[in-house]
């Protein structure tokens, strides 16, 4: 009988408690939730003109692209210059504070692009802005 108790002392002392490691992955992950900005991409790159004058922005949560052939492209997809406002109202629920990046090809009609800006500004944004190339080609 004396043997029986030791063998289950023994068993006992063996387990590991998990707790306070789940603790610090939990931890963490709420940490990198937290730290990480959540950047809608246009879904397409485009050949933005120079400009010498353009500067980085720090908060272009929405990005809307303009291609040369007259294609908009917000959130990875093809929409038509008239959804531009009723998708912009729904991204800017998500990202109250964002700004909106139109991102014009430099062979795009201009008069497309004031369509798409003019959109944004009709679904309650003040801050749209077009995106330039600081950089040589």
């Amino acid at each position: 009988m004396r043997m029986r108790r030791y063998s289950q002392q023994v068993e006992e002392e063996a387990g590991i408690d998990l707790t306070p490691m789940l603790d610090v992955v939990f931890i963490m992950l709420i940490f990198f939730i937290v730290t990480s900005s959540f950047i809608k991409e246009s879904g397409i790159e485009v050949n933005r003109p120079q400009a010498d004058t353009a500067t980085a922005q720090d908060k272009g949560n929405i990005l809307i692209a303009v291609t040369a052939d007259g294609q908009v492209w917000l959130d990875k997809q093809v929409v038509d210059v008239r959804s531009v406002r009723a998708h912009v109202e729904r991204m800017r629920q998500e990202q109250p504070e964002g700004v909106v990046v139109v991102q014009a090809d430099q062979d795009a009609r201009t008069g497309l692009v004031v369509q798409v800006m003019d959109q944004a500004r009709l679904a309650g944004v003040d801050d749209v802005v077009l995106a330039a190339s600081t950089e040589s080609r």
